[in-house]
């Protein structure tokens, strides 16, 4: 893998001295969505006896989705259908596409990491808190049942009809929290979805980096970098 290199000309744009919202992105960062793809896909591919590789599917998945977000609009679900017949189809598998319903059907199981609840319920005693997530209003309304506590604030792609890293999410949120924005630290797991679009509108934050991922020649710094939830809850005095 490539060595880490931090771009010293372009420091992180700095934690505020006073925090008073957090965001997060959801999937990655608060939801398991690896585990949840891979059961789902292999639960379908079962009934034809195919074995899916996770490792194989998991970057195919993500390299695929990015490619139809990138196009017009749609519902995340419909993205889900044909990512999940052009995913099946690089990897060998025939899955028609009347069969693809199975992803977006699987959403509401994807399940929390372990640290997530108790995490978001201390971020929540101290912060207000929202969720800034590239999927449609009904798909996070059922993931939401996973989730404890209340949200101060949601931007989906749906309300704002793109998908990140288009900063749309981010400028609506900068929109409706106001004043607020001068105190806003944001916490995800995407780099190119999140981070890089947060350092680029001068938005603090917290990288939360459970694979290890190594920063390439150009990339920059998050505000902070972290290896869970969990930590990012300590960061911000929360744990």
């Amino acid at each position: 893998m490539p060595r880490r290199a931090w771009n010293i000309q372009c420091p992180a744009v700095p934690l505020p001295k006073e925090v008073k919202f957090v965001t997060f992105d959801c999937y990655g960062t608060l939801i398991d969505w690896e585990a949840g793809v891979h059961e789902a896909f292999q639960k379908e591919a079962d009934r034809d006896g195919f074995t899916i590789d996770r490792d194989v599917l998991i970057p195919r998945f993500l390299e695929i989705q990015h490619e139809i977000q990138s196009g017009s609009y749609e519902l995340y679900a419909e993205v889900l259908r044909r990512t999940a017949v052009k995913v099946a189809a690089e990897l060998g598998w025939s899955l028609e596409s009347s069969r693809a319903q199975f992803l977006p059907d699987s959403v509401p199981r994807w399940t929390p990491f372990r640290e997530t609840n108790a995490q978001l319920e201390r971020l929540a005693k101290k912060y207000e808190v929202g969720i800034l997530s590239n999927i449609d209003d009904k798909l996070l309304g059922a993931t939401r049942r996973h989730l404890r506590g209340e949200l101060d604030l949601v931007v989906t792609a749906q309300q704002v009809r793109s998908y990140k890293p288009d900063h749309a999410h981010f400028k609506e949120c900068a929109r409706r929290i106001e004043k607020k924005k001068k105190h806003w630290v944001h916490v995800a797991c995407g780099y190119e979805t999140d981070v890089e679009p947060c350092l680029k509108q001068k938005i603090p934050v917290i990288w939360v980096n459970r694979h290890g991922a190594e920063l390439e020649s150009g990339q920059k710094k998050p505000t902070e970098e972290v290896k869970s939830f969990r930590d990012a809850g300590k960061l911000l005095n929360a744990a």
